[in-house]
């Protein structure tokens, strides 16, 4: 339950920041509310991928704690339960989790991401529909002012005024009583009805207009096209990544280390977890609590994470080296196991000393 709880609470902090970037296009672009939405919901599967090992390690660190607290820790080890034993419920959360992140990353993070490429490209494709807004002059492109009065039944839109003034010698103004957004085959059309056609020509100082019963304007010429060639590292699957020989020569190095990347992170629920275990099992209990071990745990995660993501962008460069990513989960799985049977006190590994050492001048001054 904890880690439910702090794994639905860190996402939607995150999400709620990510999504506020599509706020303008309801604001200022007239999006509709469910397709944003839509968009912001396709962004949950990257997030949880992230979140989950971290919140699992958060609440392992609690929940033990407690147990430690409390004193039902020493109980349970007078019990005659060992220390795999009572890690037992913590590694068997660990393996759920991982399962599901592993469906995440080979599965729901591309599909999503994909998803939220493809509707992203196609919004932007047909902008034309985002400026239809009644009442309101807008400006999709420098140069290029829409306005429509009202929207009748049958998407007939009333009161239709477009000007282009992109080319400053010759710029040409539409005006029709009523028209229709329609898709073609070059793209978003404009039928106009009943209207006037007025282009300037400065050079010469000519007026040309011309009056119209139906007049059909392609849209096309004023959105911006989008033509997505490459995909993003994202956006395919993990047999495609490490397969990538298929797609742009300049992306291959990137595809293999994020390919290996999605492949170890979802593991890092067991190095997380046992960090955490290592740090609280270790040693003499304390009802008083494990402070320094708690805190020794989290930099110890914290730069296990860092190194994770600096071998990714290393890989990148050096596909050859991507087996550092799975170094960075085997040897942490091995110390902390070796901890975790030795009763090793983590807090007295040197570098956790000299760390504890830095903090402590801080923690007298925040109490004074």
């Amino acid at each position: 339950m904890p880690t439910v709880v702090i794994t639905i609470t860190l996402t939607c902090i995150i999400w709620l920041t990510q999504s506020l970037r599509f706020i303008d296009l309801i604001v200022n672009k007239g999006l509709d509310v469910s397709t944003f939405l839509y968009l912001s919901l396709l962004l949950v599967p990257s997030l949880l991928m992230v979140i989950l090992p971290i919140a699992l390690f958060i609440a392992v660190l609690m929940v033990y704690n407690k147990l430690i607290t409390d004193s039902e820790m020493i109980v349970l080890k007078c019990a005659g339960l060992s220390r795999l034993k009572l890690a037992s419920p913590a590694l068997i959360v660990s393996a759920g989790v991982c399962i599901l992140v592993y469906l995440i990353s080979l599965y729901f993070l591309p599909a999503s991401y994909r998803e939220f490429k493809e509707t992203q490209a196609f919004i932007r494709n047909n902008y034309a529909s985002l400026l239809l807004q009644e009442g309101v002059f807008s400006t999709p492109i420098r140069g290029l002012t829409v306005y429509i009065e009202s929207r009748g039944r049958d998407g007939m839109l009333n009161g239709i005024f477009v000007h282009d003034s992109r080319d400053p010698d010759k710029p040409v103004t539409f005006m029709a009583q009523e028209g229709k957004l329609v898709k073609s085959d070059t793209g978003p059309r404009f039928d106009l009805v009943n209207g006037q056609r007025q282009e300037i020509d400065k050079m010469h100082g000519n007026l040309t207009v011309l009056n119209f019963d139906s007049y059909p304007m392609d849209l096309s010429l004023y959105t911006k096209s989008i033509q997505r060639d490459t995909r993003t590292p994202e956006e395919l699957y993990v047999t495609e990544l490490l397969n990538p020989y298929n797609f742009d020569p300049k992306m291959q190095k990137k595809y293999l280390s994020e390919g290996h990347y999605r492949i170890t992170w979802p593991l890092f629920t067991f190095v997380l977890t046992l960090i955490a275990i290592a740090a609280l099992f270790s040693g003499q209990l304390n009802r008083r609590g494990h402070w320094k071990r708690i805190l020794a745990s989290t930099i110890i995660g914290g730069i296990v994470i860092i190194l994770n993501f600096v071998a990714k962008g290393v890989a990148t460069s050096a596909p050859s080296v991507a087996f550092l990513m799975y170094l960075n989960v085997l040897i942490p799985i091995a110390i902390c196991m070796h901890i975790i049977l030795t009763n090793r006190i983590i807090n007295n590994i040197p570098a956790v000393n000299w760390l504890i050492a830095a903090i402590k001048p801080l923690k007298k001054k925040a109490s004074s």
